[in-house]
């Protein structure tokens, strides 16, 4: 008896339909006796299909002596899988007949095109398995939504993006209240997670989608850039962390979240295999200016280190002190000797042959710390009555500050490029324009410099406790008292020149 197998995954109108392939089947019947066994809606990647599985059965038992497809894909998409099949057909002496194909597995000649076609039909597969996965990419990079949980805080809308029907995030007020309260208390480093859990728990702060508030709940919470109100801060932050952004950062006006997806990986393809995490601004508002956000994440990140690693051999003061001479940063050293740390320029340090000699003398760590913990205090009690300015008059024109400095350092990097290949004429020109863009460079820090002078009052008193009990704060916080008053420290033989925020 005759076997006549049909297989459909889904329906679509470019794929043949059930009763189609059917009647080709009967055809190769010559008007012998047939059973049919039909699976619809399920795969050919593997045999755990239940007719299918059925039908094996009756040849095991010796009912059918031929099997009939419509094309050899739709017994199976896998290569082992068909191989084995063909193996038990021929052990039970059962012939494969493929109308489309038109195969005779009795010869080698035709068992070897089998296989030659069946490797075509596990291609085809998986080209089809790319072709989504890219689909899913180029998606992603535009800002789509891609599914998943919704965070909370948010709750789905519909949106169009590219004349695509999508969805998008909107704030659910309750909930983006109680976002706005957890960041807020976390950016207080005297908060634990703990902390917050057992705040939220006394005041009867229920989550609004059932459970219980934990610290891991927390924390994935504060993680989240969907959050984050993106602007310049958290464009550099993102590519300090050596992430892929998808947006320029001329989009980063302080407004949309951003979504957060892992690189594309794979070994058999080098051209698209990327390291990482990609960021790409969502179409949703986000929660939490980027500042809070920022504190936050910087300091979930510093609670992953070891304390060991910041304590025993960096310094508060790591990141802000540079060389007078070339203006590179310099870097913490440990000597086995009772000073213990000293900086050196980082040129210097790097090479041995390079042009800086360094600042001139040594710069012992702990000297330097004492030094600068003395005039942080004198700075503040200069600034003792200094004026409330509201946070929001400010940030938009610091963020676009941010934005056009970042785009003339692209073109100062964009001329420097054809330094290698310029004339003279050309030369001329480009130092012209790099010196024209550096003026410009300059006048556009000035005044973020002055913008940066206005702070809260309330952000300066905490700045003064945080100074008064220097020795038992963490190593984070007084790091964020570095950056919140001083810019840059600038050393060159016995001489410190600070520039100051405010």
């Amino acid at each position: 008896m005759y076997a006549l197998y049909a297989r459909q995954s889904i329906d679509k109108q470019d794929s043949i339909s059930i009763e189609s392939q059917l009647e080709l089947c009967r055809y190769e019947t010559r008007g012998q006796p047939y059973k049919e066994y039909i699976d619809k809606g399920y795969s050919g990647k593997n045999t755990e299909r239940p007719e299918f599985q059925k039908m094996l059965s009756d040849i095991k038992n010796g009912l059918i002596t031929h099997i009939v497809v419509y094309k050899l894909d739709r017994i199976s998409r896998s290569v082992l899988d068909f191989t084995t099949m063909i193996e038990l057909f021929q052990k039970l002496h059962v012939e494969f007949i493929s109308h489309t194909e038109k195969f005779d597995t009795s010869t080698p000649m035709g068992r070897a095109m089998l296989n030659i076609c069946i490797v075509f039909a596990q291609l085809e597969r998986e080209t089809i398995q790319r072709r989504v996965t890219d689909a899913y990419y180029s998606r992603s990079k535009r800002g789509f939504y891609m599914g998943g949980k919704t965070p909370y805080g948010f709750q789905l809308e519909h949106t169009v993006i590219d004349g695509i029907q999508t969805s998008k995030y909107k704030q659910v007020a309750e909930e983006s209240e109680q976002i706005k309260l957890i960041y807020a208390l976390y950016s207080d480093s005297s908060n634990s997670l703990g902390d917050i859990v057992d705040y939220l728990n006394k005041h009867h702060i229920a989550q609004l989608r059932g459970g219980m508030w934990s610290a891991t709940r927390i924390s994935e919470l504060l993680r989240n850039p969907v959050y984050v109100q993106a602007d310049a801060d958290v464009y550099n932050f993102y590519v300090s962390q050596g992430a892929n952004l998808m947006n320029p950062i001329t989009d980063y006006v302080g407004k949309n979240g951003c979504y957060l997806y892992s690189g594309m990986q794979n070994a058999k393809d080098k051209r698209r295999t990327l390291t990482g995490k990609e960021v790409v601004l969502a179409p949703h508002e986000g929660i939490v200016t980027s500042d809070v956000w920022l504190r936050c994440r910087i300091r979930c990140l510093n609670n992953r280190q070891s304390t060991k690693t910041c304590k025993a051999k960096n310094s508060w003061l790591l990141g802000k002190v540079k060389c007078g001479n070339c203006g590179y940063g310099l870097n913490i050293v440990k000597a086995n000797t009772k000073m213990g740390r000293y900086f050196v320029c980082g040129t210097k340090l790097a090479s041995k042959g390079a042009k800086c000699h360094g600042t001139g003398s040594t710069i012992y760590a702990d000297a330097l710390e004492a030094y600068m913990l003395s005039a942080i205090k004198d700075r503040l009690r200069t600034f003792a009555n200094l004026g409330e300015c509201k946070h929001s008059e400010v940030q938009p024109r610091m963020n676009q500050i941010k934005i056009e400095m970042q785009q003339l350092d692209e073109k100062i990097q964009a001329l420097v490029s054809k330094v290698a290949n310029a004339n003279e004429t050309l030369m001329q020109y480009i130092n012209t324009q790099i010196e024209t863009l550096h003026t410009k460079k300059l006048e556009l820090s000035q005044e973020l410099v002055n913008i940066s002078t206005s702070i809260t009052k309330e952000e300066l008193h905490n700045i003064s406790n945080h100074t008064q009990q220097w020795e038992t704060i963490s190593f984070e916080d007084k790091q964020a008292v570095v950056d919140a008053l001083i810019q840059v420290i600038r050393i060159a033989g016995n001489k410190i020149n600070i520039v100051w925020r405010v």
